[in-house]
């Protein structure tokens, strides 16, 4: 919190709020004042129950259709279209072309309805104020792609789906915690949860999709990845799926049904996949070939001067987004029952918590920031950036090459005659993997250049993409594996809220060979006071004492190093200069609004 505002005079002020005394404006308006983003300040309000505003699209078109293609590039490949079996951004956003959500997340970190008629809150009386509950009105006129109609049914459904531990979702973690769906009538439902929940609108919103019940029913289970629809979906959205060819292309048309009226714009929808983000960003910018392209992890000089043809523009938006090193906590070169990086082994050198410091030392983030980054991010030393609300002010970065020298001196790493400091014959010698990515392969070389000064040895790994990210379990190079000493990548929220981010680094939910390397906490870190502060958090109904949660969690991942954040990314993207309507949000899909994109 910021040191003008002391919790008391905070909880005050959202009491006048609430009581009507002071407007939902001037409340926005006081805390962008002491620095507070648009993002931070809505969900405190509607942490306090205090209703938003919905977000209205300017764009009234008078007839569905008559736009022509929409020719879409994300250069990381979707493999499938099961937004609860996604396996990163390409897959989440793939799926939403056709699959909608109860309600998305608006840039700033509003909840907007799409297949609910209303976003709950206290004052309207669908949200309880415990935060046990909350009711869904859904919207009537809403039918799927095959003419069924969409109802509290497959609400229902998508909750029992997901919770089912051999169903095996992504998305496990977000409903896991509902004691039951009640159907109140065919178009509400009332969502009770088993304890108090803060996040109560993870479950349904933003990427948790909702699939249709009459064609996952059968597959509910371990039959789960079996499902025709995974690979052809039928959704609500305001396309209809025509064809994919995962890793290259999908394809869908105009849904004539859409419930939104005189929507969408464009007759046809192409998400191409492949290539690589530079050449994504010259298709946009230089040649026209496609309308919008995803992820321009580029080099800002070279988009800069892309840019100059006039033909489009580089979009960037706000995100919780954080370019990072992590480290891994096991052995990557010990195989323990058939598995490398196992919990069963500690790694010989970086366990040694100097080493870590040293290392953190030694990544300098201005040069980053300066030669490659420029407005696309800033340098920070936290792990969480966004909100502001959960950022903390006690982190603070330094590139100091004397300083690493001395750590590791002090910690009895000595130098070889080859350079190589050793201490009980082990030496520092690291693998340091990344996608591969101009900007990555950069960064990577200037912390080569800065571990060499002080006698650290860098090997240098690029994986492409497409298998960095895959979720194949029987490929050894995706990040999940982790069998190596450091990777890097980026990683972010979905949504306005860090359950789900901070979530990475519980100790139940490690990537392993058992759980085929699904979970999330990929670096293999354990600390127990780490897990009882995120179980804590999770059911705080406080918003001032939860964000001091997510505070001291990220502070004990920097004071442990456990991750060296790089760089606070931005979303980037490019589009055709008569693109409008997308309204681009670092809290959901790219194509949260994806119905109200057209051309001018």
């Amino acid at each position: 919190m910021e040191d003008s505002m002391d919790e008391p005079t905070l909880r005050q002020l959202l009491h006048e709020v609430r009581a009507g005394r002071i407007s939902r404006r001037a409340f926005v308006r006081l805390m962008a004042g002491l620095g507070l983003t648009a993002p931070m300040v809505a969900q405190m309000l509607a942490d306090a129950g205090s209703a938003r505003a919905q977000t209205k699209s300017t764009f009234t078109p008078s007839r569905r259709g008559g736009g022509g293609p929409l020719r879409l590039l994300w250069w990381q490949a979707p493999t499938l279209l099961n937004p609860h079996f996604a396996t990163g951004t390409k897959d989440f956003d793939a799926s939403r072309l056709f699959y909608e959500p109860l309600a998305a997340y608006d840039p700033d970190g509003n909840l907007t309805a799409i297949l609910a008629e209303r976003v709950p809150t206290v004052d309207n009386g669908d949200l309880s104020r415990d935060g046990t509950s909350v009711t869904w009105q859904l919207k009537k006129d809403v039918v799927w792609h095959d003419g069924k109609p969409f109802t509290a049914d497959d609400v229902a459904f998508n909750w029992e789906y997901n919770a089912d531990p051999a169903t095996a979702t992504v998305n496990v973690a977000s409903y896991r915690d509902i004691d039951r769906v009640e159907r109140v009538s065919d178009y509400a439902v009332k969502v009770v949860y088993k304890n108090p929940t803060p996040f109560w609108f993870d479950a349904f919103c933003g990427n948790r999709s909702i699939i249709p019940k009459h064609l996952f029913a059968s597959y509910k289970g371990a039959k789960s990845r079996e499902a025709p629809a995974n690979l052809k979906p039928v959704g609500t959205g305001p396309y209809r799926f025509l064809d994919f060819k995962p890793g290259d292309v999908v394809r869908g048309e105009l849904n004539p049904t859409y419930h939104q009226p005189n929507r969408p714009f464009f007759d046809t929808i192409e998400m191409k996949g492949g290539g690589d983000a530079t050449s994504a960003a010259r298709a946009v910018l230089q040649t026209g070939e496609f309308d919008y392209a995803w992820n321009l992890q580029v080099e800002d000089d070279i988009l800069r001067r892309l840019e100059q043809s006039g033909k489009g523009r580089v979009e960037i938006w706000t995100t919780g987004g954080i370019e990072h090193v992590q480290c891994n906590f096991t052995d990557p070169w010990k195989e323990v029952d058939g598995e490398r990086s196992s919990l069963k082994t500690t790694h010989p050198t970086l366990a040694d918590p100097q080493v870590r410091q040293a290392l953190n030392l030694l990544i300098d983030r201005s040069s980053v920031h300066e030669q490659i980054y420029g407005r696309q991010g800033q340098a920070t030393a936290n792990f969480l950036n966004a909100p502001s609300r959960f950022r903390s002010p006690n982190a603070r970065w330094e590139f100091n090459v004397d300083r690493a020298n001395q750590l590791l001196d002090a910690a009895g790493w000595k130098r070889g005659a080859d350079g190589i400091r050793a201490k009980d014959g082990k030496k520092l010698r690291f693998l340091f993997q990344t996608s591969t990515n101009a900007p990555r392969q950069k960064t990577q070389a200037i912390v080569k250049q800065a571990c060499a000064k002080v006698g650290i040895e860098v090997e240098l790994k690029s994986v492409v993409a497409s298998v960095f990210f895959s979720s194949d379990a029987g490929n050894p190079d995706t990040y999940s594996h982790f069998y190596a000493d450091l990777q890097m990548y980026n990683t972010g929220l979905n949504a306005p809220d860090p359950q789900l981010i901070m979530r990475q680094f519980v100790s139940w939910d490690i990537a392993s060979k058992e759980t085929k390397w699904a979970g999330r906490n990929i670096t293999r870190w354990r600390n127990e006071d780490y897990d009882r502060l995120w179980k804590s958090a999770e059911h705080e109904m406080d918003p001032v004492k939860r964000a001091a949660m997510f505070i001291r969690m990220n502070d004990m991942l920097i004071q442990h190093v456990v991750v060296i954040p790089i760089i606070w990314r931005y979303g980037v993207g490019a589009s055709t200069t008569r693109l409008r309507g997308m309204a681009l949000s670092g809290w959901d899909s790219s194509l949260w609004n994806l119905a109200n994109w057209h051309k001018v």
